[in-house]
């Protein structure tokens, strides 16, 4: 713990784990807005999220809750699952292109970086939908993980069904 005159105390988030600032900085200085995906406990939340030095501002939020209230997303499936994520990466790369934004930069924030996650199924939603995001294909799940086949088979047709209702909503 930084104490006395000479030594400076480092930000909250900082010393608490929940901002890395030299990767926030990295992502900043291209200019381009970041499209960021955060896994909670029950549900993917994505956004396209564009810098300013007063703060932060959302262009474009989808979120678990959203598939299910407006994208026909059934109520019993899990709204974090890969098949969900991708969903969510989708419905806003969608939204984003409808609001003139082509490009973005993924920001996982402090999320693993494991091949094949649900972090990545939402980028592979994104990318899916005509978003421009810098990213290697090796990562990105596989068809069967995306559509949800691993989990049971009905859940392909709900993956379709939603997909088809974004692509109505949103085109």
């Amino acid at each position: 713990m930084a104490r006395g005159k000479n030594q400076r105390l480092k930000f909250k988030r900082r010393r608490v784990g929940d901002t890395d600032y030299r990767r926030r900085m990295k992502l900043l200085r291209g200019g381009i807005p970041r499209a960021v995906v955060r896994i909670s406990n029950t549900q993917t939340t994505c956004q396209l999220i564009n810098f300013d030095f007063g703060g932060d501002h959302v262009l474009s939020s989808i979120n678990g809750k959203t598939l299910v209230d407006k994208f026909d997303w059934p109520l019993d499936l899990s709204r974090k699952s890969v098949p969900a994520s991708y969903l969510a990466g989708y419905a806003l790369g969608k939204s984003a292109l409808a609001a003139g934004h082509e490009s973005a930069v993924l920001d996982i924030g402090l999320s693993a970086s494991s091949t094949g996650s649900r972090v990545f199924a939402a980028l592979r939603g994104m990318v899916e939908a005509g978003l421009e995001i810098p990213h290697g294909e090796e990562v990105l799940p596989d068809d069967d993980r995306v559509n949800g086949t691993h989990i049971d088979d009905s859940i392909a047709k709900s993956v379709e069904k939603t997909r088809a209702s974004i692509e109505e909503a949103l085109s």
